[in-house]
């Protein structure tokens, strides 16, 4: 679940850079379409405040709309929870902007609905470091588990013998990986064999 990042909600974001935040949801997004993996799309205010959704995500899931929200808790718009249960998981990964408020709400009603959740802290942002930081620690005290979005994919991956995904989870990785990523680029050039780990 990819919650509100959105040009007006990135203005504010200080705990990340703008980059880093577009770079990293750009990396999940990849990885969630790679691996299959039920994605909501989720907004708020789109038309009369925030502004469309990362045109990374866009890129993504083209035909994929956003369900434009008027609550900051995703979790109290019932077209969310009808979208989250049909697909009949009980794992939830979410990530979203600003972390204090569209991301801690909708974790912690999650939670309290039965599922076990996941946020990406690197594809999440708040207006400050502290309010990011301490949104991530009430969530972990709530029971979520943080993970970031490069340990989203590898954990998908989770076999280099996995063929079937091995190209594209090293082109994302290459796309967006920063440093793991020019070591990818490195390895394959240097030693002209096949890249991975």
């Amino acid at each position: 679940m990819l919650v509100d990042h959105q040009p007006q909600m990135a203005f504010a974001t200080k705990s990340h850079s703008l980059e880093t935040i577009r770079n990293n949801v750009a990396g999940v997004a990849k990885s969630a379409k790679l691996f299959g993996v039920p994605t909501l799309l989720t907004t708020v205010a789109s038309k009369t405040f925030s502004g469309p959704i990362f045109p990374e995500i866009k890129a993504v899931f083209p035909d994929q709309a956003p369900i434009d929200r008027t609550t900051m808790n995703a979790w109290e718009d019932q077209r969310v929870v009808d979208k989250v249960k049909s697909f009949g998981k009980k794992k939830l990964v979410i990530a979203g902007l600003w972390t204090e408020v569209c991301v801690v709400d909708p974790v912690l009603s999650a939670i309290d609905a039965g599922y076990k959740v996941y946020f990406i802290s690197d594809a999440c942002g708040g207006v400050s470091l502290e309010a990011h930081e301490m949104a991530v620690q009430r969530m972990i005290q709530a029971g979520a588990v943080p993970i970031t979005w490069l340990q989203y994919l590898l954990e998908m991956q989770r076999d280099w013998a996995n063929q079937k995904t091995y190209n594209d989870v090293l082109t994302i990785a290459k796309d967006h990986g920063g440093a793991y990523g020019l070591g990818v680029i490195y390895a394959s050039e240097m030693f002209g064999g096949k890249e991975g780990h």
